[in-house]
């Protein structure tokens, strides 16, 4: 890191850069190798924000894969990952830096009682900083660029979010008491939102953006068959028609990939190798969340769409491509 007059605007690779696959089937070979089912269009996504170094903006209902993605191109790039799990109130204190105020205390105390106590302590310096997420991604110690991810920033508050600008326009960050500090290597960002309020454009203007929409079933049935490969195959498809089906339901909060993957593993822990009513019943508390919707679906619904995943194959989901 250095002050605004060391500023480069030509940083050197870090060894991730190098890392970066060199097309976007290479980049969807390395996903898929580490079971992250991708759409082309979530590559290409993620191949651009990489190669152009800018932030990758993605939205969509919770439990699709937005999280997971950073997690994954950590992995491809042989990197670190920070993450900032964002919430109302997030503040610059947990979520950039903050002063030892304890230690500062002591360095004072120390100070006084020693011979120098006439000359005044710097304790304003970069020893007693406590670096939060934003600040230890663009550390200048770093060889090599971590990816961040900046988790649910829709749950922050509009200040917090003002307050990015700086960081993903110039991977900067101003310190009062220390100045500018900028990165030698600039993080791979990735932010998440589950849209529960609208961002501002200029954030939106600095990222790449994309949608993650819930899977088809030729798509959601692949994440299963790499996710949980304990599952029977007929359970597997039964698992993810029964879903695929009860999306389309009015729900309160319908159920992500997130939860039929943790249906799928917890009906194969059961010994299961196909639906049935009872055992749908007892365990809709894995896919639902709320007590109206399981109440909503408990009973007659259960027993349709068993009935319905059960006979799967001939609703023509794989024709259809649900």
């Amino acid at each position: 890191m250095g002050k605004d007059n060391c500023r480069n605007s030509n940083p050197p690779q870090s060894e991730n850069q190098k890392m970066i696959p060199q097309s976007i089937k290479a980049l969807e070979q390395q996903l898929s190798s580490r079971n992250y089912v991708a759409d082309r269009g979530l590559v290409t996504a993620a191949f651009l924000a990489m190669k152009l170094n800018k932030p990758l903006f993605l939205e969509g209902e919770a439990g699709v894969g937005k999280t997971e993605i950073a997690k994954v191109l950590a992995d491809v790039l042989n990197t670190e990952l920070i993450r900032l799990q964002c919430y109302e109130g997030l503040d610059i204190n947990h979520a950039v830096y903050e002063w030892n105020y304890a230690r500062q205390l002591l360095e004072l105390r120390a100070h006084d009682a020693g011979d120098n106590a006439h000359l005044h302590p710097n304790i304003f310096s970069a020893e007693f900083l406590i670096k939060r997420p934003l600040l230890q991604a663009i550390e200048e110690s770093r060889e090599r660029a971590p990816v961040l991810l900046i988790d649910e920033v829709d749950r922050s508050d509009t200040e917090f979010e003002a307050y990015l600008l700086e960081l993903l326009s110039d991977w900067q960050i101003t310190i009062p008491e220390l100045g500018t500090l900028k990165a030698t290597y600039p993080p791979v960002v990735v932010i998440t939102s589950n849209r529960t309020r609208e961002l501002h454009d200029a954030l939106k203007r600095r990222c790449i953006y994309y949608w993650i929409d819930y899977p088809n079933f030729n798509k959601e049935l692949s994440i299963v068959r790499a996710k949980v490969p304990q599952a029977e195959a007929q359970l597997a498809e039964q698992v993810v028609a029964f879903i695929q089906e009860l999306r389309a339901r009015d729900l309160y909060k319908m159920p992500g990939v997130a939860e039929t993957l943790d249906w799928a593993s917890a009906l194969a822990a059961l010994d299961q190798t196909a639906l049935d009513e009872q055992t749908v019943n007892e365990t809709l508390g894995v896919i639902l969340k709320y007590q109206d919707d399981v109440e909503q679906v408990r009973g007659g619904v259960a027993s349709e769409l068993t009935t319905r995943a059960q006979n799967y194959q001939e609703l023509g989901f794989e024709r259809a491509g649900r």
